[in-house]
């Protein structure tokens, strides 16, 4: 895969996923920093002009830094929730076609420190350089399972004892009524048409954010946001004080 920009490079030179790099002639400082990290990595670098990097990255501003990539290799469910270091907390795509909120997705999982994505393998936003920079580069940390029907996957988590949460703006129960500190997936549909009836269905639980303002609803990557750092602070608040006396 090709991604661009210096925080995707930067952060796929950190993950071990990058295996070339291209860069602008320039004094530039943090491109500076893509060349020594990728000297320290072994990974090799070579000059490009601008009209090159661009056809490299199809357009995208790749800020004069492009790299290849190498496959991470696949990910499954069982991966995703047998990896988690306590409660697995994931997030299921229903649909999400748009690479830059999938990128912005991916972004907030890396931030809250949730396990993973499980995604369609149809009728998904792919993971692109475009998804890549939406992400700031978080798309190397994330783990994204790809799967055939997203109803079915819904159904093995269930039995692999995780609750699957639906945001839906209809739903009565607001998301903050929902005990996050057991495992749980959130299920994010797509903007507009929101989640398929079978995948609404097969949810244990539908919840909505409330809508305070004039607009009624929330772009998916933020409602991603809400959620997950509901389910962050859920589970601080329920770790045990630490038993240590703090130094006056």
């Amino acid at each position: 895969m090709i991604v661009y920009g210096i925080n995707p490079v930067l952060e796929a030179l950190k993950a071990g996923q990058a295996t070339a790099v291209w860069t602008a002639p320039g004094p530039h400082a943090r491109l500076r920093q893509v060349i020594e990290l990728a000297q320290r990595k072994g990974v090799a670098v070579r000059a490009r002009d601008a009209h090159a990097l661009d056809r490299l990255a199809e357009g995208g501003v790749h800020q004069g830094v492009v790299a290849e990539t190498r496959d991470a290799g696949p990910v499954t469910l069982d991966d995703l929730v047998s990896g988690a270091a306590a409660a697995p907390l994931l997030v299921v795509l229903d649909g999400i076609e748009d690479p830059h909120n999938f990128g912005a997705i991916l972004r907030t999982v890396d931030a809250t420190g949730a396990d993973g994505v499980v995604r369609q393998s149809r009728r998904s936003a792919p993971l692109s350089g475009a998804t890549a920079k939406a992400s700031a580069g978080a798309a190397a940390h994330v783990r994204v399972a790809d799967v055939v029907n997203i109803a079915r996957a819904l159904e093995e988590l269930k039995q692999a004892n995780v609750w699957t949460v639906g945001l839906t703006g209809d739903a009565d129960r607001t998301y903050d009524r929902v005990d996050y500190t057991q495992p749980t997936a959130f299920v994010l549909g797509a903007e507009g048409d929101g989640l398929r009836r079978l995948v609404r269905e097969t949810c244990d639980w539908l919840v909505s954010i409330p809508m305070l303002g004039h607009v009624n609803s929330l772009n998916v990557s933020v409602a991603a946001g809400v959620v997950l750092y509901e389910a962050v602070r859920q589970r601080a608040a329920a770790r045990p004080p630490s038993s240590q006396t703090p130094s006056p």
